[in-house]
């Protein structure tokens, strides 16, 4: 008498729906942002707590406006009692390129920190991005593999994140920033005291 092959029917079964199955639930996560029109409101499990250890390389080649090499940061420059904007972005990226004039105006305003990452980005080309449509960044991390974004939990680029002074994540933005979004969400929780532009 042979013993039902059932269990391993089963096991095999669901080894071939489990992939669809989680599929329709980051769809359906997706379509949720989508139809709420704020895409935004993907959620994050990592707002209210610390940013992840990181530390990046800056930029090859990128420079100052004094023509000194700009800097990098890590996680501990995050948390060094002052908030601060971090841009996700990359040059390939066209939402990037769409909320840049916004990045350009809040660097204008000269009281706010913004770091950028620029995400699995060839070196030339986010130095050509950034000297054709302008610099918002006091400093800039190369995130060549993708590792750090991913630490951050990003999906895509760009997102924007609020980081508060004791460098935790205050708040995060899904896609290109909007003149909404920087009013009722971003300039809220960023100190703006006026001040020289911050490093």
């Amino acid at each position: 008498m042979t013993t039902p092959a059932k269990p391993a029917a089963a096991r095999r079964r669901w080894g071939t729906i489990l992939p669809f199955v989680v599929f329709a639930g980051l769809a359906g996560l997706f379509w949720y942002a989508l139809q709420t029109g704020d895409p935004s409101r993907l959620p994050s499990a990592l707002i209210g707590k610390p940013v992840p250890d990181f530390t990046l390389p800056p930029l090859d080649g990128l420079k100052a406006t004094d023509g000194s090499t700009m800097k990098s940061f890590d996680a501990a420059d995050l948390a060094a009692g002052k908030p601060t904007i971090v841009n996700v972005f990359a040059s390939w990226c066209v939402p990037c390129l769409e909320e840049h004039p916004m990045l350009m105006a809040l660097a204008k305003r000269g009281d706010l920190r913004i770091y950028g990452i620029n995400y699995k980005d060839a070196p030339a080309s986010a130095r050509r991005f950034l000297g054709r449509y302008g610099n918002p960044y006091s400093r800039v991390g190369a995130d060549a593999s993708g590792r750090t974004a991913i630490d951050f939990g990003v999906y895509g680029v760009p997102e924007t994140f609020v980081i508060s002074a004791d460098g935790k994540i205050a708040h995060r933005h899904v896609g290109p920033l909007t003149e909404e979004a920087i009013t009722a969400k971003i300039l809220p929780l960023m100190d703006t005291q006026p001040s020289a532009r911050p490093e």
